[in-house]
């Protein structure tokens, strides 16, 4: 799509991939109709300055004083996101813990409040499947930040922000069980929700649905991802 066809404000989007029906069932015969559904899947991609609004004079504070806390902008910061009116950091995960002690300690910026942690799972972006996305409050200055880290389904570590914002504990314990990503150092990083000893992280994408057969009057309804044709 040619740049002057996109309405003002709204972002650039890659394409991550285009998904195909529901449930994750293929070939099954599925005549429910999800089946013939196609989705494409985006994320924004980096925006150009000036960002706008508030924005700017952010950034420029972030990138000043990132040095002061041992790191850099050209090793913190992988691209900067101005979609919807809101703006996204994307961190590279091993100067994670130095950019949130910037934003805490820097008198300009002063976001007092890390707000938790989430994850996301994009299984076909290879070497960067999981997302941990981190929402930043700023009581002094009124201003709300979010940061956006990636890993490795492989490797799937992160330096934990226990030490730096300790309302991160329950989050990131959550984000743990959900999706699997390892917070390293965080003190008791054990399942919050699900059983101690359950297999997998039942947010994922390639979690298999599953599920316990439900019976009606003498008959099962399989789980979704194993439903066949009514014939």
């Amino acid at each position: 799509m040619s740049e002057d066809l996109i309405p003002v404000g709204q972002p650039l989007l890659e394409v991550v991939t285009v998904r195909e029906g529901m449930f994750g069932s293929q070939g099954s015969g599925d005549t429910s109709g999800f089946g013939g559904l196609v989705s494409i899947v985006p994320v924004p991609a980096a925006s150009a300055r000036p960002f706008g609004a508030q924005f700017d004079v952010v950034v420029d504070e972030i990138i000043a004083s990132l040095p002061d806390f041992g790191t850099s902008a050209e090793k913190a910061i992988e691209k900067i996101v101005i979609a919807f009116d809101e703006m996204t950091i994307h961190v590279h995960a091993s100067e994670l813990v130095a950019f949130a002690r910037t934003l805490r300690d820097e008198p300009g910026l002063r976001y007092e409040l890390c707000l938790g942690v989430n994850g996301v799972h994009y299984p076909h972006q290879t070497g960067r499947e999981l997302h941990a996305v981190y929402q930043f409050r700023s009581i002094t200055h009124v201003r709300t930040l979010r940061v956006e880290v990636t890993v490795a389904d492989e490797h799937p570590h992160l330096p934990s922000l226990f030490a730096v914002y300790p309302t991160a504990d329950w989050h990131e314990r959550e984000t743990f069980d959900f999706f699997g990503i390892v917070f390293d150092g965080h003190p008791h990083l054990t399942r919050i929700q699900m059983p101690d000893d359950w297999q997998g992280h039942p947010q994922r994408k390639d979690y298999p649905l599953g599920g316990i057969p439900v019976e009606y009057k003498g008959a099962t309804v399989p789980a979704p991802d194993q439903r066949r044709s009514y014939n």
